[in-house]
């Protein structure tokens, strides 16, 4: 079936209790045993739920994977697939990437023992020169948050699976409407679903999905162990968002474009960030590996000044933090979602005060150009 169709129905046939359609809310924390050491198919809500189950046979519909786990946030995913390392193991990192997992890998990961490394994986031959023997895994975000810099999926994959190291890539951008991983060779696609899956605004969900059986075996004893799933009244949230992904992503990726041409024509602007435009470095490998873009990108002002006053002139976009909801949001990397990382990395990436990061959402298109037109007082 098609993507369109598994969104839908993947994972959610009528209930067999009572034929519900829609999936029910299962909100309990343990079931009935059938019998003293026999339980049924569940028995504790941590360990599972038909409602989580749902979402996640839905989920891995979705990425083409054998099976998918949700969690409590996008960062509870980021944690519990960074758990699969030991102390003495190296992950390597792409050098631009979320502020959160920047500041997982360099305040947690590195005091549990593990090395990281970060390096341009844009550069094939910087990646292979960077894995060393204890690199076990390589992790990767496509496109960037906010540089919008895009990683060769299927060539990392590639060299990661000469080599066993298990690659990650963060698929939050993208969506699996625009981008699946799994299929490129990465062995595990991490979502937020806070942002596009979900796309509403109103729930903070992650998800891992997986091919390999014995590496979903292992992500299935971390989430359990660590206590990480998502609970049952958000499981029901997260599916009622998916079904409408594919149209709601289709507006999405229209509206950023439309948006994104209009301000490279505009004298205020500097520099434009997004993938689809004509004069993006990895254009062609976008078109290569992605479906659509997606409605999150970045662009320069020509001064920071210019990029606060923006900030505070407009009035349809809400500044905020997050994405991918169907509301259009604006925010300021250098003092918002990367403010955590140290000023000197951030610059080294490229973040600096001139940044914006818009994420444009299904709206009338433009209503929003004539927002941000009045906002910098274009014409």
């Amino acid at each position: 079936m098609r993507l369109e169709t598994l969104a839908i129905h993947a994972g959610q046939p009528p209930d067999p209790a009572y034929g519900a359609v829609m999936p029910p809310i299962y909100q309990t924390s343990t079931f009935a045993f059938e019998a003293v050491g026999k339980p049924g198919a569940f028995d504790y809500t941590r360990s599972g739920n038909p409602t989580r189950k749902a979402l996640e046979d839905c989920l891995a519909a979705l990425e083409g994977g054998s099976r998918a786990f949700s969690f409590a946030s996008g960062m509870a995913a980021v944690a519990t697939a960074l758990a699969l390392l030991d102390a003495g193991d190296h992950v390597l990192v792409h050098d631009d990437l979320y502020g959160g997992t920047y500041r997982y890998l360099t305040n947690v990961t590195v005091r549990q023992g593990v090395e990281v490394g970060f390096v341009n994986m844009r550069d094939l031959d910087a990646l292979q020169a960077a894995i060393r023997p204890a690199t076990r895994m390589i992790w990767t975000e496509t496109p960037t948050n906010p540089l919008m810099n895009l990683q060769d999926l299927a060539a990392i994959a590639a060299i990661a699976r000469d080599r066993r190291i298990i690659t990650v890539t963060d698929n939050t951008f993208a969506s699996p409407y625009n981008q699946r991983p799994l299929d490129l060779g990465i062995d595990i696609s991490l979502h937020s679903m806070t942002k596009y899956i979900n796309g509403h605004s109103d729930v903070i969900a992650g998800a891992l999905i997986v091919r390999d059986e014995g590496l979903a075996e292992r992500l299935g004893f971390l989430q359990n162990a660590l206590g990480t799933p998502l609970s049952p009244f958000d499981c029901f949230l997260v599916l009622r968002g998916i079904k409408t992904l594919p149209i709601r992503m289709e507006a999405h990726n229209a509206n950023a474009l439309a948006i994104a041409r209009w301000l490279q024509e505009q004298p205020a602007v500097a520099e434009v960030l997004h993938p689809g435009l004509d004069s993006h470095p990895q254009r062609d490998l976008a078109a290569r590996q992605m479906r659509g873009i997606g409605g999150t990108f970045s662009f320069r002002m020509q001064t920071g000044d210019a990029a606060v006053r923006l900030l505070e002139r407009v009035k349809l976009f809400t500044l905020a933090e997050s994405l991918g909801g169907v509301e259009s949001l604006i925010e300021h990397p250098w003092t918002m979602t990367h403010v955590s990382v140290p000023e000197d990395a951030r610059r080294r990436m490229g973040i600096d005060e001139r940044m914006i990061r818009i994420s444009v959402g299904i709206e009338h298109r433009d209503d929003l150009i004539e927002d941000l037109a009045q906002a910098m007082g274009a014409g």
